[in-house]
């Protein structure tokens, strides 16, 4: 996905929702820090948003624009309508949001997870693919390994699963090292 892309997404899930502001918390958040993230981060070809205020809306967002839709089959990307509960975030991260908004959104905001949030969050989810896309934030440089720790810290999980993370952080800067 290019920032172009995430752009008309928020358009098109503003359109659809009704709503002027959208919760962006998947891979694709990266390009709200980062517009010309490296390709390898940018591989996936959904966004994952909510209406920030029209939550009720995730459904429709879904339907209209999701996998398989009339909107993927005609882009090449689709909009996964999902709520924020389905994310497990550090504390405070709607305080850290980076706003995507400019003539490309039609003056609309996408609310990006900050990086170093999507990253924890990504490290809770802990798929294969979510380590290695955590990795290569940590290789890129576009997070620092001692915020990521503050962050994953302050992630709402049992102590032994951030403790396990934290390791896991701990290892992979040294691997990079």
């Amino acid at each position: 996905m290019r920032r172009d892309q995430l752009e008309h997404a928020i358009r098109a899930a503003c359109d659809v929702s009704g709503d002027t502001e959208l919760l962006i918390f998947g891979s694709q958040a990266i390009l709200g820090s980062y517009p010309n993230a490296p390709v390898s981060l940018r591989a996936s070809i959904e966004v994952d948003i909510q209406a920030k205020n029209l939550p009720e809306s995730t459904d429709l967002i879904d339907g209209t624009l999701g996998e398989l839709s009339r909107f993927h089959t005609t882009h090449g990307f689709y909009v996964h309508g999902v709520s924020i509960e389905a994310a497990t975030l550090p504390r405070d991260w709607d305080l850290r949001t980076v706003a995507v908004s400019n003539r490309g959104t039609r003056g609309n905001t996408g609310y990006c997870l900050e990086a170093h949030d999507l990253a924890a969050s990504k490290l809770v989810a802990g798929r294969e693919k979510d380590r290695i896309f955590a990795a290569t934030l940590l290789m890129e440089k576009l997070v620092d390994s001692e915020t990521l720790l503050k962050r994953s810290a302050a992630l709402p999980v049992e102590e032994e699963r951030r403790e396990s993370i934290s390791r896991w952080i701990r290892a992979t800067v040294e691997d990079i090292a």
